[in-house]
């Protein structure tokens, strides 16, 4: 039995270990089929993540893209509403330049003076309507006409002129006939610093200067006839100073020199008047030649040496060290000037003060110039100097004589020599009087 039992088991290993194979291949096939289910799921499972997350991305996508849609249409609608309000704005605001626009033309249209508005291109754009009066045109006739086709006309060409002769800004007068003289004034038309046109304003002065001409003629005329009798009194009252008509008492001369001092400053008066209705009429010539203009000074000073050692005055001539060139000059009317401009320092500097004249060439011209530590002009009456009659507030308290033209004179003087004139001052503390005059 035992035997038996034992071979059965060797048959039955026999037979299993035939079949080992067998089922080692079953086993790996089905180890086989299961990765391969298990590729499959995972790969069905990939995929399905693969589609879920686009499905995902692409819902992201569309919500972004509504976030930015919705953010568009917020700005457009914003746009819109910032649109139409700028859109009011505008409307506004050219409702109010329109507004604007016609009260300027109103008043355009209403000035007194002409008016001729000019483009970039220096073509007439605008013609109020007492321009027509004036120059007897119409509008249709000159508007858009350049500034050279202006001069067919007869009443313009005179202003044409005036006009290309001059600067951009100038203040001109023009004697259209004997019934019309004009006063010119021209000026840039800029925006943001960018010239865009230019303006003519034409004045009508003929009234002004025909009473301004018979003002300055009674004036001619009464010094005229003042100078006369005044002459006729000095010429008497120094005979009678010389004792010509016999011996005069101590206290007759004081009262008669105080009469001859009086006469001798109204003539002086009737003179400065006469020279200012000349100058007004135009007939202040002067007489041009070569001068040394370092001798003419010396000659004024020399002149005023007595009062200036009088008032006990520091007084110092500054020359230049070379010899300045000789200066075409009316010497009587320059000598005039000096004289002016040292009377008034030596005039307004108190006793001990200090009085300096100088001489200078600076480029082409000579500089002539008088320094004094007298009372000085007042800030706010700066601005009147060199003008008729005027003399400071505190000259008049100090000095009660005085004509106030010595100044006008003078500046008249040195522009008709194609000089310049000006001064600087302090009150209290001097001034400073300068001229030049060019060398050419």
């Amino acid at each position: 039995m035992g035997e038996k039992q034992e071979e059965f088991k060797s048959e039955e290993l026999r037979k299993g270990a035939k079949t080992l194979p067998r089922r080692d291949l079953e086993l790996t096939r089905v180890k086989e089929e299961l990765e391969r289910k298990v590729k499959e799921l995972e790969a069905a499972k990939e995929r399905e993540m693969v589609l879920r997350i686009r499905e995902i991305a692409k819902a992201a996508d569309i919500k972004r893209k509504v976030e930015q849609l919705e953010k568009k249409a917020k700005e457009l609608k914003d746009a819109r509403k910032a649109l139409l309000n700028i859109l009011e704005d505008i409307d506004e605001a050219r409702k109010k330049a329109e507004e604007e626009r016609n009260k300027t033309l109103a008043i355009i249209a209403n000035l007194t003076d002409g008016l001729l508005v000019f483009d970039s291109d220096n073509r007439v754009s605008l013609v109020n309507s007492q321009a027509e009066e004036i120059l007897g045109i119409r509008v249709e006739e000159i508007e858009g006409e350049s500034l050279a086709n202006l001069s067919r006309f007869p009443s313009l060409k005179p202003i044409v002129q005036v006009v290309k002769k001059k600067k951009k800004v100038f203040r001109e007068e023009v004697k259209l006939h004997e019934n019309l003289i004009l006063e010119i004034t021209t000026s840039p038309i800029t925006r943001e610093r960018e010239r865009i046109g230019s303006l003519l304003v034409l004045h009508d002065v003929t009234h002004e200067k025909r009473i301004e001409r018979m003002k300055t003629e009674f004036v001619s005329v009464a010094a005229h006839q003042l100078r006369t009798p005044l002459s006729a009194i000095k010429w008497s009252l120094g005979m009678i100073l010389a004792e010509d008509m016999g011996p005069l008492t101590e206290e007759q001369k004081r009262f008669l020199q105080k009469t001859y001092q009086s006469n001798e400053r109204m003539i002086n008066l009737v003179n400065d008047l006469l020279d200012v209705a000349r100058i007004e009429e135009g007939r202040y010539i002067y007489k041009p030649a070569f001068r040394d203009l370092t001798k003419i000074c010396q000659a004024v000073i020399n002149s005023h040496k007595a009062a200036i050692k009088r008032k006990k005055i520091r007084f110092e001539f500054k020359k230049p060290k070379e010899k300045l060139p000789q200066v075409k000059l009316d010497e009587e009317k320059i000598s005039l000037v000096i004289q002016n401009l040292l009377e008034n320092a030596v005039r307004y500097t108190p006793p001990g003060g200090r009085i300096v004249v100088s001489l200078k060439r600076k480029e082409k011209e000579i500089e002539f110039s008088v320094r004094d530590t007298g009372i000085g002009i007042p800030k706010e009456q700066q601005d009147r100097l060199f003008t008729k009659f005027f003399r400071g507030a505190n000259a008049v308290r100090m000095e009660t004589e005085g004509t106030g033209l010595g100044l006008f004179i003078s500046k008249n003087i040195i522009e008709a020599h194609r000089g310049k004139i000006w001064a600087e001052s302090e009150e209290n503390r001097g001034s400073v009087f300068h001229f030049s005059l060019p060398l050419t």
